[in-house]
């Protein structure tokens, strides 16, 4: 079944269904996913990997402390080079940059290994923050992550009391001029895959590269 990870915004208007029902109802999360990565740089509580894409550098500084689960999992896939050779797929400017698990001719990788949502972690999707794209079931995420591009921020992508948010996990620290930059690229449609807001020049992300 052809699936795609995608934000859960209030008014619908960008939504694109990845899962049918029957499939997110057999969603379950590994209890023992907070062991991968744990051990990567475990006693540095805001490791920093840098994006390497085709159109210029992106450092990311994760914060451990408020998003442990969810740094660990992003580490693991760094150092495992699960990013490496992928593209970002989904661009909508003023809301977000998307990437983190398709491939360049738009089929997607291994999404089997889901995280706890953590958006309760008081950390919001603010401009230049890094968060994990899911689908509607609250604990989803696996390896696609997205770039908050919108400039007073995505408050509707918050937890509330009635519902789960979107899991931030760090923010830039360098390479803001290069996130615009890819906020910024010609869109459209891709009809063989039924996707909107794909790039029509490819953006890369070439490698992700955890910094010593």
């Amino acid at each position: 079944m052809n699936r795609r990870i995608y934000l859960f915004a209030v008014f619908a208007l960008l939504l694109i269904p990845l899962r049918s029902n029957a499939d997110t109802q057999k969603i379950k999360v590994d209890i023992s996913q907070q062991y991968r990565g744990s051990n990567i740089q475990a006693d540095n509580s805001f490791p920093q990997v840098k994006l390497i894409t085709n159109l210029g550098n992106i450092t990311v500084e994760l914060d451990r402390l408020k998003a442990p689960i969810t740094v660990n999992n992003f580490l693991w896939l760094t150092t495992n080079k699960e990013f490496d050779n992928t593209i970002f797929h989904r661009v909508i400017n003023n809301f977000v940059v998307q990437g983190g698990g398709v491939n360049s001719d738009m089929t997607q990788r291994d999404d089997n290994y889901l995280i706890v949502n953590e958006s309760g972690n008081g950390l919001t999707n603010d401009y230049g923050t890094i968060a994990m794209a899911r689908e509607t079931e609250a604990h989803s995420a696996s390896r696609q992550f997205y770039f908050n591009v919108k400039e007073d921020g995505n408050n509707n992508l918050n937890p509330s009391a009635r519902r789960w948010g979107y899991t931030v996990f760090g923010e830039v620290i360098d390479g803001l001029d290069v996130l615009d930059k890819i906020a910024n690229v010609h869109v459209g449609s891709d009809l063989k895959k039924g996707w909107d807001n794909v790039p029509l020049t490819k953006v890369y992300l070439k490698t992700a590269q955890l910094i010593e």
